[in-house]
């Protein structure tokens, strides 16, 4: 049976995160250095020491994420470990798609980081800031949250911007209409309907700058086949063809991260383990909520890494 690994995305962040994997993994050391070269600063020593609010920036966020699980992937090969032997597919979660392209050799990781520092500062440029709003409901089936959101949107823009899977669906927008669709999906019978601490109104049709400064940043870097093929956000199928994964990240930055559908797919092509590579184990709680026949494991600290490399030899 097949093996898929899944990169982590924005909210799995926490100060220290993949310290011992620097500490010791020299391999891994080096991807921190890699990042810091990249962006001109010490990421490193905000990923490791804080504070967490700076940590939590947009910004800085989305390449220190692809940092820690880069060093993952890093530690894992330096032990032996062949992406392209062991592994069938990978995935990652909104900027973690970034992730599963380094770790298969998309990009290189100094371009990812530099991206994800784009990507970042781009979509927290395109809505003035208390203009847009996310809220996740929970409970409620997707076909009500996709009528809540046209009712409430009426010129204004409110849709579905994540389906994570377990009942938990999450609404983006204009605050104005994201607040109107959360209380009638709260009327229509959703067990919650809450108001999310985000920056920015992502994954919605008001990211539409944002896509476009991906697609001149991505446009610019060198990219390759990866050895592995990607499952996209956005269109839930694998590719390995590099212009396509462009035009798919592209569409990324406005459209839904399909998740749920993910690991769906990932069951129905032969998966039955999934390995969360990096911070926190956010991806493995909703795959086991989604698919309970799939096993989960995470690789996001040193004893991490010594018992993947034990069940996947």
């Amino acid at each position: 049976m097949a093996v898929a690994f899944t990169f982590p995305g924005q909210g799995s962040q926490a100060v220290g995160m993949g310290k011992d994997l620097a500490d010791q993994f020299p391999e891994a050391r080096l991807v921190f250095e890699e990042v810091d070269a990249a962006l001109g600063e010490n990421l490193s020593k905000l990923i490791w020491e804080g504070p967490e609010e700076t940590l939590t920036l947009t910004a800085n966020a989305q390449p220190a994420l692809m940092a820690v699980s880069l060093a993952a992937m890093r530690a894992l090969e330096a032990r032996g470990f062949s992406l392209k032997d062991k592994v069938a597919y990978v995935a990652g979660h909104s900027l973690g798609e970034y992730s599963a392209l380094a770790a298969a050799g998309f990009v290189s990781i100094g371009d990812a980081a530099r991206l994800l520092r784009t990507r970042g500062n781009a979509m927290q440029a395109a809505v003035p800031a208390g203009e847009g709003a996310m809220a996740a409901i929970i409970g409620l089936e997707q076909v009500d949250v996709e009528a809540a959101c046209a009712e409430a949107a009426k010129g204004s823009v409110c849709q579905v911007a994540n389906d994570n899977g377990g009942g938990q669906l999450v609404i983006s927008g204009a605050r104005a209409a994201v607040e109107l669709a959360a209380k009638l999906c709260t009327e229509k019978g959703a067990k919650r309907a809450l108001m999310l601490q985000v920056s920015a109104p992502f994954h919605s049709a008001l990211m539409a700058p944002a896509a476009e400064t991906m697609r001149e940043a991505l446009a610019g870097v060198a990219k390759q086949a990866p050895v592995v093929p990607v499952v996209s956000n956005v269109t839930v199928t694998p590719t390995s063809d590099p212009d396509e994964i462009a035009r798919r990240l592209v569409e990324q930055v406005t459209g839904r991260v399909r998740w749920r559908e993910t690991v769906e797919w990932f069951g129905a092509s032969g998966v039955s383990s999934l390995y969360e590579v990096g911070a926190g184990k956010v991806l493995s709680g909703l795959a086991r909520r989604i698919n309970r026949d799939i096993a989960t494991g995470a690789v996001g600290t040193a004893a991490e890494v010594e018992a993947a490399l034990a069940a996947l030899a």
